[in-house]
Formats: C-alpha cells, sequence, structure tokens
C-alpha cells in the first residue's frame, strides 16, 4: 500500500506545480508598454476595417456613423480588457464579474449588425491575447465573405409597390405592365372593398428603374401607386 500512496502523492504535488507554473508563466503583472502600443494599434486598424466595410455594405433605410463608430470602439475596448485580463488572475476574475452584469438594452433590428458587433469584440478578443495573424487573416476572410454574400443581396434592392385601382380590368392592366416594366414582381397583400381595389407588390427593378409607376398611373382606372424601398421583411397586417 505504501508504494501506491507514494506514487499518488507525487502525482498529485506535479499536478499541483504544473498548475501553478501555468498561472504564473500567463498572468504576469508587469505589462510591456511596446506591447500594449502594438496591441492597439492592431486593434484600432482591424476595427477600422471593419468600421470601412460595414459602411460599404450597408443596404438598409438608415445608415448610423454613430454605431458604426462603435464597432471602432467595441474592438479597442474589448482588446484593451484582454490585456489586462491576461495580466492579472486577480483582476480577471474580478472583470468576469463585473462584466457579467453588464446588459445592452438596444434593439437590434437587422442580424447583420449583430454579425459585425460580435466581429468587433471576438477581434478585440484574439487581438488582445496577443494571436495578431488570427485577427488580421481572420478579419480579411470574413470581411470577404460579407462582401460577396451581403452585397450582391443589396445588388436588387427590393421595393414595394402600392397600387390603388377600380376594379378587375384595371387589375389585371397593372400585371401586364409589371410583367413588361420590371424584372419580376410578387403580390403581398390585396384589400377589396366595394368600388377599390389595394395592392401591396414586392417588385425587383431592371437597372434601379423607377419610371415605370409613372406609366402605371396613365393607366385607365388607376388611382394612384406609391413605390417604397424595404428591406425584404414584410409582415401582413
Amino acid at each position: 500500500m505504501e508504494p501506491n500512496t507514494t506514487t499518488a502523492t507525487e502525482a498529485k504535488t506535479t499536478f499541483s506545480d504544473i498548475l501553478k507554473n501555468s498561472v504564473q508563466e500567463n498572468f504576469t503583472n508587469d505589462i510591456d508598454i511596446s506591447k500594449i502600443i502594438i496591441t492597439l494599434l492592431i486593434s484600432f486598424f482591424v476595427g477600422l476595417f471593419i468600421y470601412v466595410l460595414y459602411k460599404r455594405i450597408f443596404s438598409g433605410i438608415l445608415y448610423s456613423k454613430s454605431f458604426n463608430v462603435s464597432l471602432i470602439g467595441m474592438t479597442l475596448i474589448t482588446s484593451m480588457v484582454i490585456i489586462a485580463i491576461n495580466s492579472n488572475l486577480i483582476l480577471s476574475l474580478g472583470m468576469v464579474g463585473a462584466l457579467s452584469i453588464v446588459r445592452f438594452r438596444t434593439p437590434i433590428k437587422d442580424p447583420t449588425d449583430l454579425i459585425f458587433l460580435f466581429w468587433a469584440a471576438a477581434a478585440g478578443i484574439v487581438t488582445g491575447a496577443g494571436f495578431f495573424s488570427l485577427a488580421i487573416i481572420g478579419s480579411i476572410i470574413i470581411g470577404l465573405v460579407l462582401f460577396v454574400f451581403v452585397k450582391k443581396a443589396s445588388l436588387e434592392t427590393p421595393y414595394l409597390l402600392v397600387v390603388n385601382c377600380e376594379g378587375d380590368s384595371s387589375e389585371q392592366a397593372i400585371h401586364k405592365q409589371l410583367n413588361v416594366l420590371v424584372k419580376r414582381f410578387n403580390v403581398k397583400q390585396k384589400t377589396v372593398t366595394s368600388n377599390n381595389i389595394e395592392m401591396t407588390v414586392e417588385v425587383r427593378l431592371r437597372d434601379q428603374e423607377t419610371r415605370f409607376v409613372n406609366q402605371l398611373m396613365a393607366l385607365n382606372g388607376v388611382k394612384n401607386a406609391v413605390l417604397i424601398s424595404y428591406s425584404g421583411d414584410y409582415v401582413s397586417q
């Protein structure tokens, strides 16, 4: 029994030494000023790349410059927090507890905005941890993927056409004109009353040409026509 007890004690001691050495190697109280400057500079340029790309591929209704600038700030702040966490074990535990109570109540309507927020935070974490190559190469790959897919989707901006007409003959004339004038269309909603037909139609334009609305107004029985740009999400009421 004694050899087994000795072996278990040695194994426990060895594991404790390994854990202690690992903590001492990974957490140092001294932070190199040059490392801080390099890390924050790389974080800034990665955040600037995210800023430029977001501005370039934004396809929503209203562009928010303050939100875009916050992406740079998110990258820098997250990087600074990770530098501090890497320097001190006690500080890292305190920050984890403090950051766990932070709640963001600003609603994110566009899923693409959420992707950019998460990207900025992840880039700051990776850069602050010292993985500069991963932060740069990963950001370039993510940026290319988003540019290709989001920009391609934004080339065909969907529009909603709201038309009011008098009867079936006017409705058929509108459909015939749409078949000729737009790339494709899809009726989203139709409301019929005693003397009016209202249609909500999703249309994809040819070369962003909107003059077809004037031609629709020239048809007999068409009362009014409104063309609205939207993000592609439609909720019927």
